[in-house]
């Protein structure tokens, strides 16, 4: 690595942050071991998470944080009974306070003209999606300590966000919620028009989406990971309730509505495919944030969470047709949404040179 002025954006000095479907060089995991996550139940998590990193390595490395070589040993004797490719697995010693990797983890920007530094890394402030689940110390550093085991520059920009809040078509626009990111409890000392610039500033993009709001018992206010996703540059897959009845027909609808207004920065309209909710899933009389659009889309495969229900097939369908280069594999996540999150959020992707 050579230096860097990191008192420059990202932005400016040429870097961006990729499409989910660009070529990864591996996939970030934080190994599950908050029982307050899953009370009662994490045990029951570890099968259907085991397989999630068995499909992963079957197209890209697996590099895994866990606290110690005890954690380590439990996390092999849980993906040593699948048929995971143990050669692509790697284990870090970076202690975490939960698993949900795709907000605590790095945001990785490439720049491939830049021959001594191509990947660096941003590393955003975490608070546990508003300050809900102290502590949360550890998962604020992980972005850094994965800098410093790579020796990858690190840009601070001093504000808090997280992973899922944010999609990208990887031609310059991102995709995010007002119920999230303008939430008092995140940055409420900057306007949105700020929080624009430093989204622009420091993922490499000129042009912000906005949509209203989450699925209901999302913790994180609203994450977009769990509501609409891109799956090319100019189509996104969001979505939506056909019971008039249910609480998340409404606010889907109008971030439907909302999308159908959006255009691209050339001026074309976004192409929008809807996908079912699945049956509602509660937790001891608590809806819990149950979507399809939850799924990881990785180097050979993309990987669906599944609920038990019989839309799960449709869901797959529809997903399988927006990825006729890759493998669309739906894995049981009943136990693993208990935690509030799936796969997309269990996941943080490094993207290859």
């Amino acid at each position: 690595m050579k230096t860097i002025d990191t008192s420059k954006f990202p932005k400016d000095l040429g870097y961006r942050f990729p499409a989910e479907w660009e070529k990864h060089e591996a996939t970030w995991l934080s190994w599950p071991h908050k029982e307050e996550s899953w009370p009662d139940r994490i045990h029951l998590i570890y099968p259907s998470y085991s397989q999630f990193i068995a499909e992963l390595s079957k197209g890209e490395k697996v590099r895994i944080n866990v606290k110690n070589e005890e954690m380590k040993a439990f996390a092999l004797s849980h993906i040593e009974k699948t048929d995971a490719d143990l050669s692509q697995i790697e284990f870090f010693f970076h202690e975490t306070n939960d698993a949900w990797c795709r907000d605590h983890g790095p945001a990785f920007l490439i720049n491939k003209d830049n021959k001594e530094n191509p990947k660096v890394i941003v590393d955003w402030g975490f608070n546990a999606w508003g300050g809900k689940y102290p502590p949360f110390e550890n998962d604020d550093v992980i972005p850094t300590k994965i800098a410093e085991a790579f020796h990858l520059p690190v840009f601070y920009p001093n504000i808090i966000m997280e992973g899922g809040s944010v999609d990208f078509n990887g031609k310059d626009t991102l995709l995010t919620s007002k119920s999230c990111l303008l939430n008092e409890n995140r940055n409420p000392q900057y306007s949105q028009e700020e929080i624009e610039q430093f989204l622009k500033n420091y993922y490499g993009v000129s042009q912000i989406f906005w949509v209203e709001d989450g699925i209901v018992g999302d913790d994180t206010d609203g994450h977009v990971d769990d509501t609409i996703r891109f799956v090319n540059e100019d189509t996104v897959i969001t979505v939506v309730e056909r019971d008039e009845d249910d609480d998340n027909y409404e606010l889907l609808q109008v971030n439907l509505q909302q999308l159908k207004k959006m255009r691209l920065l050339d001026g074309r309209s976004l192409n929008i495919i809807e996908l079912p909710m699945p049956d509602a899933v509660y937790c001891e009389g608590e809806r819990l944030p149950a979507s399809y659009a939850n799924f990881y889309i990785a180097n050979h495969a993309v990987i669906v969470p599944t609920y038990r229900c019989t839309k799960d097939t449709i869901a797959l369908d529809i997903i399988q047709k927006c990825f006729p280069d890759r493998k669309v594999v739906g894995i049981d996540s009943t136990d693993i949404i208990w935690g509030l999150g799936s796969f997309h959020c269990l996941s943080q992707q490094e993207p290859k040179i």
